[in-house]
């Protein structure tokens, strides 16, 4: 319908007010993390195992955008969900935002750092050798090394808890389990993503942690300073351990240490729980953001920006770090494990060559070449001292 001016012979359309009924999202949130959960992990074992044996800081951050958010998100918008009120993104709240990061702080001293000395007591030491996290920092560049800490502290607890709280719990707490099954379940499936039989169990405490929090303050904000904290804090102090040198950082410190830090965990940890306690508003509004329908754009122009930048972002590395890459490919192919303290002088002399000899050829001032083969002849010769 419209009418026509007397200046104008077009016709000026008039809005139709019929009322249109109100959108629906397409899938349940069951479904969306059902489908969400295999599709991530089969991404996190391929392409994110691969971008990480390119270059573990640019494989860090390619797996936690591209991976644990690009896929989730795409999925939300395409069932007619707006990601950010869906996974309790919604604006932040700084004094409960305030108390996750102080949690996370009081949790890592209270509860992750006596569980994770318990397991490494337990733990054989070829399989503490092999799922020794600390690794990923060998061998770095100072460029990599800051990529890698705000990755750890920056973007993993951002995406993660994106995820795994936002919309794996989100869509357990969909189905019959209790709300602490529902936590204690998204809390099992974290730790197994990350491949670390050692650190299992301190890693489904943390999840209990971040999940809880999620549940009780309805906004994701608190889980992600809280795992932001955990993060944080680890990193320190392996820094701190670095700079002190290998045998510090080999050291294991003593039981009486390990229990006096617990207990300072501990108190913090009452401490800040009985502060909220005592002021209820420190913890927010408290209640889940209403899930927000949109409609849903096409397919194609949700899922092409990831897929295009994911590709721009791998060819970028490719471009700059080329040799990189290919020493990297060396290093996996032809693995020296960590040597122990008691080796002799002479192999921890040749290790510490073969780092610097790496060096030298990333930065191009050595063929590759040389590295290879030094590297070859090192894992010929000294196989029963290297494991």
């Amino acid at each position: 319908m419209g009418f026509r001016t007397p200046f104008l012979s077009q016709e000026i359309p008039v809005e139709d007010s019929t009322p249109r009924p109100p959108l629906t999202p397409l899938w349940s949130p069951l479904l969306v993390a059902m489908v969400c959960g295999p599709t991530v992990l089969a991404l996190f074992l391929t392409l994110g195992g691969m971008s990480q044996v390119l270059n573990a800081a640019f494989g860090l951050w390619f797996t936690e955008i591209f991976i644990f958010v690009g896929v989730c998100w795409v999925l939300l918008r395409a069932t007619a969900y707006e990601p950010w009120s869906y996974t309790g993104l919604h604006a932040p709240q700084p004094s409960a935002a305030a108390l996750g990061f102080g949690l996370g702080v009081a949790n890592f001293f209270a509860f992750v750092v006596p569980i994770q000395y318990a397991a490494q007591s337990v733990a054989p030491p070829w399989l503490r050798e092999m799922f020794d996290v600390s690794r990923i920092f060998e061998g770095q560049s100072s460029l990599e090394l800051g990529l890698l800490i705000a990755g750890v502290s920056l973007a993993a607890p951002f995406c993660e808890e994106f995820f795994f709280r936002g919309v794996f719990q989100k869509g357990l707490l969909a189905t019959t389990l209790s709300r602490p099954a529902a936590v204690l379940v998204t809390a099992v499936v974290f730790s197994a993503f990350h491949l670390d039989p050692v650190g299992f169990l301190a890693r489904v405490e943390l999840g209990v942690l971040f999940g809880a929090l999620r549940l009780y303050t309805g906004s994701l904000w608190p889980s992600i300073l809280a795992h932001s904290a955990n993060n944080v804090v680890s990193s320190m102090l392996f820094l701190l351990f670095r700079e002190a040198g290998a045998e510090a950082a080999e050291e294991r410190p003593p039981l009486q240490a390990i229990l006096g830090l617990m207990s300072v965990g501990v108190l913090a940890m009452g401490g800040l729980i009985a502060l909220g306690r005592r002021f209820p508003s420190l913890w927010g509004t408290r209640r889940e953001p209403e899930t927000v329908a949109v409609s849903p754009p096409p397919l194609a122009r949700s899922v092409l920006p990831w897929v295009v930048t994911a590709t721009l972002s791998v060819g970028a590395l490719v471009l700059v770090d080329s040799r990189g890459i290919r020493l990297s490919y060396l290093d996996i192919q032809h693995r020296l494990p960590r040597l122990p303290k008691d080796a002799p002088d002479a192999l921890h002399a040749e290790r510490a060559q073969l780092k610097r000899l790496r060096q030298e050829v990333r930065g191009g001032r050595v063929p590759i070449k040389v590295y290879e083969e030094e590297l070859l002849r090192q894992a010929q010769a000294h196989p029963k001292n290297t494991r």
